[in-house]
């Protein structure tokens, strides 16, 4: 399956991201991809500040008004589309991720499970994790979605691995310490940790990865596709607003 991961350079006006989202998933399904991925809070960026009156405006409803535009575009263009979004579900705030399929519906709602989005102070009853790790099966696939850190979460590679995806997409927003964008020490020792825990996860693994600036809580961009064993299958530079075309296959 030919599949697009989507670094989209995140800014202060969401619904510029939103068009600019509905405009990248356009130009992969124009060059055939039938599996579209963004990163984590691709939409308003991951600048959680642990202050519900700051951060709560954020959160958009799922379903809500972003599913649905998405959605369309997805059934449009009779292909799955995956994007991290803030989820506002009433006075809650979960680091949520949706799977929209071919017929413009949400087939998975993910809530992160592991809860280092937030800081360690934050109210929770406000700032929230998911419990579940919803999977879907199509006639051709399976799916799972994990956000950013679940990865190295222990027991959610477990259930991943129980759960025996044939994909494994991963939204994220990681960024350096010093907000460099370093593709040596990306490569170095960045990325070796991740390879490993898909290993360990045992499945096909798409990774996206947010670019934004400090302000809209950083990310240096960047993607990959990794095979079940955490063999690195392509990979896109850092800090660049692009698009990585892969033909991947579930086990290869």
């Amino acid at each position: 399956m030919l599949a697009a991961l989507i670094v989209n350079r995140v800014t202060p006006n969401p619904q510029a991201n939103l068009a600019a989202i509905a405009s990248a998933t356009h130009q992969a399904a124009d060059a055939g991809a039938r599996l579209v991925l963004f990163p984590e809070a691709a939409i308003t960026g991951l600048r959680i500040t642990d202050d519900p009156a700051r951060d709560l405006p954020l959160g958009q409803t799922i379903p809500g008004p972003i599913t649905e535009e998405l959605g369309q575009v997805a059934r449009l263009r009779g292909i799955h589309l995956a994007i991290g979004i803030l989820e506002r579900a009433e006075e809650r705030l979960y680091d949520s991720a949706v799977l929209l399929g071919p017929d413009g519906g949400i087939v998975i709602h993910y809530r992160r499970i592991q809860s280092k989005w937030h800081g360690r102070k934050a109210d929770p009853a406000v700032y929230c994790q998911g419990e579940t790790l919803p999977i879907a099966d199509t006639p051709q696939d399976r799916f799972a979605i994990v956000i950013c850190g679940d990865l190295f979460d222990d027991g959610v590679v477990g259930r991943v691995r129980a759960a025996r995806p044939d994909w494994l997409l991963l939204p994220m927003a990681r960024c350096f310490g010093d907000e460099t964008r370093d593709q040596d020490s990306w490569n170095r020792a960045g990325m070796p940790p991740y390879l490993a825990q898909i290993r360990r996860a045992g499945c096909t693994t798409l990774v996206a990865n947010l670019l934004g600036d400090k302000a809209l809580g950083g990310g240096f961009g960047g993607a990959f596709a990794a095979s079940a064993t955490g063999e690195l299958i392509a990979s896109m530079p850092l800090g660049r607003e692009n698009m990585l075309l892969v033909d991947v296959h579930p086990g290869v």
